[in-house]
């Protein structure tokens, strides 16, 4: 077992930080959150997607001029998203894959790789995008929520 500060040498390793005894999180379990998570996200639950954030979360991308700052906003942009995919047809799949965890003051910080395919329908899937999410994860009501995203594409590391 790795201390919380060190670098975990094995997924099992990957217990991380805590800012108490009972709010200790640990990569599997921030693995199952992305899961749940995502496919909230990919079958259209934009408001019980939108309750995996903080109330004052923030979420940046590049599509986006400034990031979008609370939960109500945060729903509003993943249902226009859930919109425009059905308005072209598409079903989307958001695959969270090579995430590490580190500890932070608070909760833990963890950078995914993530990609998205898209399915149109009666068409051949495509890889969509694929980028760089790195999340603040903290702990609220028993359960992980994203404090701050900040997303950047790989063809634009920088924003």
């Amino acid at each position: 077992m790795t201390t919380p500060r060190s670098t975990p040498r094995t997924h099992a390793d990957a217990v991380t930080a805590h800012t108490s005894a009972e709010a200790v999180i640990d990569a599997v379990e921030v693995e199952r959150f992305y899961a749940a998570h995502m496919q909230l996200l990919d079958d259209g639950a934009a408001t019980a997607w939108a309750r995996t954030f903080t109330d004052d979360a923030t979420f940046a991308a590049p599509s986006m001029t400034e990031p979008v700052r609370g939960r109500d906003g945060i729903e509003a942009g993943a249902r226009a998203a859930v919109a425009g995919r059905a308005a072209a047809g598409e079903v989307h799949r958001h695959w969270v894959t090579m995430t590490v965890v580190r500890p932070a003051e608070e909760g833990v910080d963890a950078v995914s790789h993530v990609e998205i395919l898209a399915t149109p329908r009666d068409g051949a899937p495509r890889i969509e995008l694929s980028c760089v999410m790195r999340d603040r994860l903290v702990r609220g009501n028993g359960a992980l929520l994203v404090a701050e995203r900040v997303i950047t594409r790989d063809d634009r590391p920088h924003g």
